[in-house]
């Protein structure tokens, strides 16, 4: 999902990074605001997990390959979805810097899809379904499963636009393959919400705390 560069021409690429600009300066207000030192190191833990998760890449075709995500986690964890745009910013900054891991023109995008859609898509969702279900588990998988699959579709249709590959095949390999990892992404996603919630229920700002037997809402 890590977009290169020349994936996109220059001035779309432009016009992602204007927009992912305006989330980063309210993910860095959110920041300021809302983080303290007891929260600093599980931002820190977060952002390496997240780092990791990114690491395992299985290849799609067109040239793009496919990987977990990790903005529902950030989001559901600490309570908001500019907490994804932060981390998942950090995130991608060190990997397109350092590992040439997605493009630097394409970072915007990069942005866009997996902090920003990525962390509002698997807040409110997990929002929305808790108060459905009252079940985290049932919540945070499925939440962590839309927050990877649409990203992924969100890619392919960037792709289409820049006239890199055609809308039905990408949206198709982008689809079914993030439909598949996002199965491993909701999984991983709601074990580590369970032990954090478990371990150090005072740094969780979701809503969700440990029962016992098992985590359910405030």
């Amino acid at each position: 999902m890590h977009i290169p560069d020349a994936f996109i021409p220059i001035w779309q690429g432009g016009i992602y990074w204007i927009i992912a600009l305006v989330f980063v300066i309210l993910a860095l207000r959110w920041a300021k605001n809302e983080m303290s030192e007891e929260k600093l190191p599980l931002v820190a833990v977060l952002a390496a997990g997240i780092f990791a998760l990114q690491s395992f890449n299985l290849p799609v075709s067109m040239g793009t390959s496919g990987h977990l995500v990790g903005g529902a986690l950030a989001a559901i964890i600490l309570g908001s979805p500019f907490a994804a745009v932060f981390i998942l910013t950090m995130v991608l900054i060190v990997q397109g810097v350092l590992f040439g891991d997605g493009g630097l023109t394409t970072m915007g995008a990069n942005i866009i899809n997996m902090g920003v859609i990525g962390g509002f898509v698997g807040f409110y969702s997990f929002k929305g379904l808790m108060k459905m279900t009252k079940s985290m588990p049932v919540s945070g998988f499925i939440a962590a499963w839309l927050a990877c699959l649409i990203p992924a579709l969100a890619c392919a249709i960037e792709m289409f636009l820049a006239g890199t590959f055609p809308l039905k095949e990408g949206l198709l390999a982008m689809g079914i393959y993030h439909a598949a990892i996002g199965v491993i992404e909701g999984i991983v996603t709601v074990a580590a919400i369970y032990l954090i919630t478990s371990v150090r229920p005072d740094l969780v700002d979701s809503g969700v705390k440990p029962a016992a037997g098992g985590a359910k809402a405030a």
